[in-house]
């Protein structure tokens, strides 16, 4: 149900949206409930369920129902992954043969694929499953400069990832502020990064790599402000991270000075996007320096361990490795 092709298809009897992306879900239910009000009067022929309180009965007589001076029914039915086990049979059932004026719309943020409901669902067609899996890290600021479009603005790539570092991965957030940054924006030139820090408050905490690129950087003071927004990570989780990135850095230094900085992504077995600037923070150490830092790892940890104080330990070790 997203591109003119599937607008223009016969209609199934059932869609489950399902993944974890809410706008995703939400954008899928929107559009179908826009296709089929072209068709007919929904005001009289749609109803909607919650599935974690919602009967298996109910459900089914919602969709068994004619509809009423219209070509079609809708039926709804949000957190279909919570469906009881017994309601949620009651729609598997149905689904053997679904009554052909009604569209049930399922869905859900989770739901295997090998239970029942969905591959009763599955079973109508290939576009009956619509994933709503949320996109990769990476890939949000992209697709957060594609929806900006959707309200009227344009940001720039510095500015997409602005808004992603401050208000997280959540989709609906972040159209969220997109709304509020559209309504604020004045002019014709592209929102910058400027633009969002003034208007966007930090509501995301910031992820642990996002800390080890810094610290990998050289980076004090990103270090020292990332570290103030992360309180639901350990330092000995981050001194291991880190740890684990020195000695990343070393087999790229290595590869560097033998002159291969392109055998990093071979040599650790992962994706060249991963350790794109791998040599290049490499470089910002020296061969001794390196050695040193995984030395002084060690000590920070037996610190950690004995009483000193984690956090300021952590700290002490972070300044010493990463101050030039």
């Amino acid at each position: 149900m997203t591109d003119k092709s599937e607008q223009s298809a016969p209609l199934l009897p059932v869609y489950l949206a399902c993944g974890e992306d809410a706008l995703k879900r939400a954008t899928v239910a929107k559009r179908l409930r826009a296709r089929l009000s072209s068709l007919g009067d929904l005001s009289f022929n749609s109803d909607e369920f919650d599935g974690e309180v919602a009967s298996g009965a109910d459900i089914v007589a919602a969709c068994n129902t004619v509809p009423f001076a219209s070509p079609v029914r809708l039926v709804e039915v949000r957190a279909a992954d919570k469906l009881r086990k017994a309601d949620a049979e009651a729609v598997v059932s149905y689904l053997d043969a679904p009554c052909s004026t009604t569209v049930l719309a399922l869905s859900a943020e989770k739901l295997a694929k090998n239970t029942r409901l969905y591959k009763a669902v599955a079973k109508h067609g290939k576009t009956a499953v619509i994933d709503c899996a949320p996109l990769k890290r990476h890939e949000l600021p992209r697709a957060v400069r594609s929806m900006a479009a959707g309200h009227g603005i344009v940001l720039t790539e510095g500015a997409a990832a602005k808004l992603v570092e401050l208000a997280g991965e959540d989709t609906v957030r972040l159209d969220s502020e997109l709304k509020k940054i559209a309504l604020a924006h004045r002019g014709g030139d592209a929102v910058n990064e400027s633009e969002v820090i003034s208007l966007v408050s930090r509501t995301a905490e910031v992820k642990p790599w996002e800390f080890v690129d810094a610290f990998s950087a050289r980076d004090v003071r990103r270090c020292l402000l990332y570290l103030g927004r992360m309180e639901s990570v350990s330092p000995h989780a981050l001194l291991a991270m880190c740890t684990t990135r020195l000695r990343e850095l070393v087999c790229a230094r290595s590869l560097a000075d033998r002159g291969n900085p392109r055998g990093v992504a071979a040599a650790l077995k992962a994706p060249d996007w991963r350790v794109k600037n791998h040599v290049r923070w490499a470089r910002g150490f020296s061969a001794e320096e390196l050695r040193r830092a995984l030395v002084s790892a060690r000590d920070a940890e037996q610190a950690m361990k004995s009483g000193s104080d984690p956090d300021a330990a952590f700290l002490d070790w972070v300044l010493f490795v990463a101050a030039r």
